[in-house]
């Protein structure tokens, strides 16, 4: 089939005509119309890692407390860590559950997924198998939530954490170690076997599976749909996240949309945000085609912001908690304003 070719101009332009606003004149300011426009557009989730006390100076906030601040800043829904102190399987039981789907539900706010923190590439089995009972897990919570995704990962090698030194780099280095003997295609297969395994059990929750296109195992998202083949099972499907992608001119950020097309159904964003001199927030040139992207395969889930990164010092201290709530509160502003307007 031939391929058309179009500028960076012309597809930033068409991106922009993608995420405005389709209401017709003279119907603009009826509520059906609105109601309307709002079903049929994507939506602005919180992710729960934004305010878990890893990057940030101080402690986790309570779940409830995420759910609050969540319809404080005009989100749509929550997406729950699973890690302590949110979200790990040991700290959930059904009663639990509902308590957190009755807080939601009052602050009009869905719990619309759980994120796995899963690794099943180790070359030890017993960590692998440790893995699968961890996922098997957070397929029950995300059921007894009411939530209809998990994000899950193939590799991942965790973060360390203590006072004042929240780093991605020891983990990663341990990570690597541990697989310096072992070929990608034996790690390809182990990880396989984990997703055949948890993708099962999905199916039994009326649960599906979001594989993130997340390093190391995963180095675009050509490896995500290679997996999801090779699963072959209707409850694993995709979470594409641009910030992620290794690539992002809006070619690409296009065409990587279309190839994962139907099947994707979880994304998120991230970043910090300032507000310009204009009053708009400013954020990433690479989330305009993204969202074009996504209107045009008809995706209509949520992007959920993270912060999720080492956070600048401030006088050899690192940024409190306050500094992720003004990001929260911007990247909703951001996005939301992507999505609903020229």
């Amino acid at each position: 089939m031939e391929k058309t070719v179009i500028s960076r101009r012309e597809f930033v332009g068409a991106t922009l005509a993608a995420t405005a606003g389709m209401l017709e004149p003279g119907i603009a300011g009826s509520s059906a119309a609105q109601t309307k426009e709002k079903k049929s557009q994507m939506k602005v989730g919180l992710y729960s890692i934004t305010f878990l006390g890893v990057w940030y100076r101080g402690d986790a906030l309570p779940l409830e407390e995420v759910i609050k601040r969540a319809r404080k800043y005009g989100y749509d829904g929550v997406e729950i860590d699973g890690k302590r102190p949110h979200g790990n399987p040991l700290d959930m039981p059904k009663r639990r559950c509902r308590e957190l789907r009755s807080v939601a539900d009052g602050e009009g706010i869905e719990i619309y997924g759980v994120a796995a923190n899963n690794d099943f590439s180790s070359p030890i089995p017993e960590h692998r198998q440790c893995q699968v009972v961890y996922v098997r897990e957070l397929i029950r919570v995300t059921s007894d939530l009411g939530a209809r995704t998990l994000r899950v990962f193939l590799g991942w090698p965790g973060v360390t954490k203590h006072p004042q030194i929240a780093k991605y780099e020891i983990a990663d280095s341990i990570w690597k170690f541990s697989h310096q003997e072992f070929s990608k295609e034996e790690t390809w297969g182990w990880c396989r076997e984990g997703l055949i395994e948890c993708a099962r059990y999905a199916g039994d929750a009326g649960v599906t599976l979001a594989l993130q296109n997340h390093k190391p195992i995963i180095e675009t998202h050509h490896d995500v749909l290679r997996m999801v083949r090779e699963v072959n099972s209707p409850h694993l499907k995709v979470s594409l996240d641009v910030p992620i992608m290794p690539e992002k001119t809006p070619a690409t950020i296009r065409q990587a949309a279309l190839d994962v097309g139907p099947l994707q159904v979880l994304s998120h964003f991230g970043g910090e945000y300032e507000r310009g001199a204009d009053g708009k927030v400013k954020g990433e040139d690479f989330y305009p085609p993204f969202i074009g992207a996504m209107r045009e395969i008809g995706y209509k889930g949520y992007l959920g912001y993270e912060l999720c990164h080492p956070l600048p010092k401030v006088n050899g201290q690192t940024v409190g908690i306050e500094y992720a709530e003004k990001n929260a509160q911007l990247a909703a502003e951001f996005m939301r304003g992507l999505i609903t307007s020229a």
